[in-house]
């Protein structure tokens, strides 16, 4: 699986990317993820607002929500959901796609007319993947940010202006580079299981369902455990601000 990773992103093969299929893929990816990441981003922004602002309640600090949301949603919420909705729209999509180009033996075609399935099909569905999971890195950030938003204002009666006045307290903008790595490197692990699943598909189309099943898991197992690494990394290198 990293092999053809690795494979796709030799020098040689980036001296001929296909911009086309680049962008397609693209577009098919912020097609069928932006609006159920942003259906999924507010009501978790207004669950994560509903349990730090009781607790923010009980210690007469309700004012921090606004520090605790921005925390919570940049760091963490927004690129494990960009990393879920990837695998589970888009990682899917692209293995059922490259596994019935494997079952009809398209992939067979284009190794025999000389075409290198790897650099067509796989560079830019990686590059891909990893943009497309960067850019809605901020969309989940945001829309889970106005969910707190929304949630403070109406239940913990907290003004518009002490929320938004505490956003730096406790984040800094080392934050956003360390979410906006792990968007980048969620992504490109979706694609990179995605695509190798799909290019590895056997057993007619019932090992094509097969095949995406695999994709989808393996992809939220290795999210988690880069996602528990990077963390581990960043607040050992990274000092973190208190209040």
């Amino acid at each position: 699986m990293f092999a053809i990773a690795l494979e796709a992103i030799r020098p040689s093969n980036l001296r001929r990317f296909p911009v086309a299929e680049f962008f397609e893929q693209c577009w098919f990816l912020a097609r069928v993820t932006t609006l159920p990441l942003i259906l999924i981003s507010i009501p978790f922004g207004i669950v994560i607002a509903l349990q730090v602002g009781s607790l923010l309640q009980q210690i007469g600090a309700q004012d921090q929500l606004g520090a605790a949301m921005v925390l919570a949603c940049v760091r963490e919420q927004a690129p494990v959901a960009t990393a879920l909705l990837i695998a589970g729209a888009g990682g899917s999509a692209m293995c059922a796609d490259l596994g019935s180009r494997r079952i009809r033996d398209e992939i067979s075609a284009m190794e025999v007319m000389g075409i290198n399935p790897i650099q067509r099909l796989v560079l830019p569905r990686l590059f891909a993947a990893a943009l497309v999971a960067v850019l809605l890195d901020g969309v989940v950030s945001v829309a889970g940010i106005l969910g707190g938003l929304y949630f403070g204002t109406t239940q913990v009666h907290i003004t518009e202006s002490s929320f938004f006045a505490t956003f730096s307290e406790l984040s800094q903008l080392a934050d956003l580079w360390m979410a906006l790595a792990k968007a980048f490197i969620f992504g490109f692990i979706a694609a990179m299981v995605a695509c190798y699943k799909g290019l590895n598909t056997k057993g007619g189309p019932k090992g094509v369902g097969d095949a995406v099943n695999q994709a989808v898991v393996i992809t939220f197992v290795l999210s988690f455990f880069v996602n528990f690494v990077l963390t581990v990394v960043y607040f050992n290198f990274i000092p973190q601000k208190g209040l």
